[in-house]
């Protein structure tokens, strides 16, 4: 009797729902089970129901309602994230932006774009570079990541060291708070200090205070000319002394400056395998990086990067270079550093994306794999990431004969955990860096939050989403 109960009020709020978006919109059953829980994780997504508003007016409308019911939401936008933010259950109602994805306007002159939050990444950059101008966000999934994702996480990506977080492209914001409130602050000026400027509280809030819908985007002039190296080095030392020499050579245009340790570079490049790259240096150095210069002015800019290469050869910072001569070979180096499909094809591994002081970079990572080779003789441990920004990945894939069962693979991951996260209170690093918290990282916010800043995530929560339905028991 209560599970027939329980199915007629489920149907007679789908049918409530559908009365706003429309009778297709509301995704049921077997639609939803054919969806992908992940982009990159084909396991069949779970949700009692997958909504898909066409609007900030039925995203309102939507939520109210949710609100009103009690009902459980968590938006979805190109579901990327590496951290289950996005995971779902049975109970939960999919609010999907996927309609809501439309570049409505560009100002050349004032430099700004007005975007709804559902529009890719990549449709972003190339629209921006039609009008001659260039969005400062970059990262390897730009083909499906969404904006609203992006300002949700506050994604980090390539270019973080010359433009910022996604924190510092984003002007304004329209958000949909729990209760269907539209708060609409779609500024577009550089300063506006009148009064709190609300629209931090959303990004980076992973769906848990508001849903985002629209937002004015800050462009910058177009650098069309782009300079790329790949290089190799002794020594660690090496590669932080050479990124302080860049960063003040190359004062400007640095765009970008990954750093590679061997296991990865040597995976990405082995032949033997299938959707690596071709090796552009020998994979015998334990470490490799690549620099990327972008700027307006061809002919200076190219002198100036060559230049700097040479001096950095001649004063035996840099072991070996190459510079790349086409878009071809540009793509080439940065798929051996943007291809983790084969890392991730290991069973088991763990994906982790922190960050440190660079000056302590080296010994953590020597360290951690020092600590993990001791409890599992054997692991693979694949370290890259934004050495200019202080952010590191690292996968750990310990070795086993067969699949681990489900109470095994979580105490495995508890001790990768707690190997790679617990140096990082005492270096005052993060557990995340640019990925956020989700569900994976929740019991570890600890490590990079005092007491009183997860007291007050929690009043923040609390005073915004009183009936807490929004992306329930992610973050805090």
């Amino acid at each position: 009797m209560i599970d027939n109960v329980k199915t007629t009020n489920r149907e007679c709020l789908l049918d409530a729902l559908a009365n706003i978006v429309g009778q297709s919109n509301v995704l049921r059953g077997e639609q939803v089970s054919q969806r992908a829980t992940h982009f990159w994780d084909s396991t069949p997504l779970v949700a009692k129901a997958i909504v898909r508003p066409a609007n900030t007016a039925e995203t309102s409308a939507v939520l109210k309602l949710c609100h009103e019911q009690s009902q459980t939401v968590v938006t979805h936008g190109g579901v990327t994230g590496l951290v289950d933010g996005n995971r779902t259950t049975s109970d939960d109602i999919i609010l999907s932006l996927e309609r809501q994805n439309h570049i409505e306007s560009i100002d050349e002159k004032g430099r700004t774009m007005l975007v709804q939050a559902g529009a890719v990444l990549q449709n972003i950059q190339e629209a921006a570079a039609d009008a001659n101008l260039q969005f400062g966000l970059d990262l390897g999934a730009r083909g499906s990541c969404t904006i609203g994702g992006n300002i949700s996480t506050n994604a980090g990506g390539l270019s973080v060291l010359r433009y910022g977080m996604t924190r510092e492209q984003v002007l304004g914001l329209e958000v949909v708070l729990a209760d269907g409130t539209v708060l609409s602050s779609l500024n577009q000026m550089m300063k506006n200090n009148a009064g709190y400027d609300l629209k931090h509280l959303f990004i980076g809030s992973e769906g848990t205070l508001g849903i985002i819908t629209r937002a004015v985007l800050r462009l910058r002039p177009a650098t069309p000319h782009i300079d790329t190296a790949l290089m190799a080095f002794a020594s660690f030392d090496q590669v932080s002394d050479l990124l302080g020499e860049f960063s003040a050579s190359l004062n400007g245009n640095l765009d970008a400056f990954e750093v590679i340790w061997q296991p990865f570079y040597q995976l990405n490049t082995n032949a033997q395998l299938d959707g690596t790259s071709a090796a552009p240096l020998p994979a015998s150095y334990p470490i490799y990086a690549i620099v990327e210069t972008r700027s307006n002015n061809a002919e200076n800019a190219s002198s100036d990067f060559q230049h700097a290469l040479e001096k950095a050869l001649n004063n035996g910072l840099i072991q070996d270079a190459v510079i790349a001569q086409s878009q071809k070979e540009r793509a080439n180096i940065w798929h051996i550093r943007e291809h983790i499909d084969i890392a991730l094809s290991h069973d088991p591994v763990f994906v982790y994306d922190i960050s440190l002081p660079i000056a302590d970079m080296n010994n953590y990572v020597e360290s951690t794999i020092g600590q993990l080779e001791q409890h599992w003789p054997g692991v693979i441990v694949y370290v890259y990431g934004h050495l200019a920004d202080g952010n590191l990945h690292v996968l750990v894939a310990p070795p086993t004969d067969s699949p681990l069962s489900e109470a095994d693979f979580t105490q495995w991951q508890s001790i990768s955990n707690d190997i790679v996260y617990t140096p990082l209170k005492k270096l005052g690093g993060s557990i995340s860096a640019e990925h956020g918290i989700g569900l994976s990282k929740k019991a570890y916010l600890h490590h990079s939050r005092t007491p009183e800043e997860i007291a007050l995530m929690k009043t923040l929560k609390n005073s915004l989403d009183s009936t807490g339905i929004l992306n329930p028991g992610k973050i805090i």
